[in-house]
């Protein structure tokens, strides 16, 4: 991998967390006024219609794209994700966009924990000690401030569950699926579950709200085109490390617009689990190498 390849792979992927961030906040002010099933019915109409059309244009036509020998695998993937995104929106607006990100942030290690008995893939020591530093960085997260042991705290918790649930899933399906068939099977199975719940909760949508709604719709198709030119032209253990700055980024919208306050432990927490992740990262691009 080329040097100038791997300087643009960090920009694409600096871009894509700083239009990651901007989603979440217009998720968080959406979710506020409106029911969360709506928010994420809505947006995963405008994901499904972008995920359509890119496999259409990249692999050559749509029912290409659907061939997948683990049609259950993958339905279960999408529903993951779905159940996922509407858990994490919840908690932007139960605990606020910091909290939920900083606790979000633990994902990584939860991959490393389960890609042992998922992937059957080995975890020594080292990374064993940065998961557990990891969860204590989480737990100092957790003890301050208005969120002491609130059960809102449960919702981005577990929102990185499923989440690295799915990216472990994601990883057990490219043995036998192509990156652009889980891609389509992720927008289209998110586009029934999400509407057979979502339209149960449909209620009228102001003017004014609809232009956000549609920035909304833009960031995310845009924010994943960034995510996957970025994996395109870069190796992912190159630019994974800079997919942090969407705490950076996410806290600095929630200071601005939303008037959240970052509290030390927050930050010293939040760091913890960053410096563990990015240790694991680096252990398994050791192992990978040897």
């Amino acid at each position: 991998m080329e040097q100038t390849n791997l300087r643009l792979g960090i920009a694409l992927m600096v871009a894509t967390t700083f239009v990651f961030a901007m989603q979440d906040g217009i998720s968080r002010y959406l979710a506020g006024e409106y029911n969360v099933f709506l928010v994420v019915m809505i947006r995963y109409w405008f994901f499904a219609a972008f995920v359509i059309f890119w496999a259409k244009a990249n692999v050559g036509s749509i029912r290409k794209a659907a061939q997948t020998q683990q049609p259950i695998l993958q339905c279960f993937r999408g529903i993951i994700l779905a159940v996922e995104i509407c858990i994490m929106v919840l908690g932007f607006v139960l605990i606020g966009l910091i909290q939920s990100l900083a606790i979000f942030t633990i994902y990584p290690l939860i991959i490393a924990a389960l890609s042992g008995p998922i992937l059957g893939e080995k975890v020594g020591w080292r990374r064993s000690i940065a998961i557990c530093i990891g969860f204590l960085g989480i737990l100092i997260i957790l003890q301050p401030g208005y969120a002491v042991f609130s059960i809102y705290a449960v919702f981005p918790l577990c929102s990185a569950i499923l989440f690295a649930l799915y990216g472990l899933l994601t990883r057990y399906a490219a043995r036998k699926d192509s990156a652009a068939t889980s891609f389509f099977w992720t927008g289209t199975t998110g586009l029934i579950v999400t509407t057979v719940v979502g339209v149960f909760f449909w209620e009228p949508m102001a003017s004014s709200d609809w232009i956000w709604m549609s920035l909304l719709c833009v960031t995310g198709a845009l924010g994943h085109f960034l995510l996957i030119k970025c994996y395109e032209v870069a190796e992912a253990s190159g630019v994974q490390p800079f997919a942090y700055l969407q705490l950076v980024f996410g806290s600095a919208l929630a200071m601005l617009v939303f008037g959240e306050t970052l509290k030390l432990t927050t930050a010293f927490g939040s760091s913890i689990v960053i410096l563990a992740g990015l240790y694991t990262l680096w252990r398994e691009h050791i192992a990978k190498q040897n």
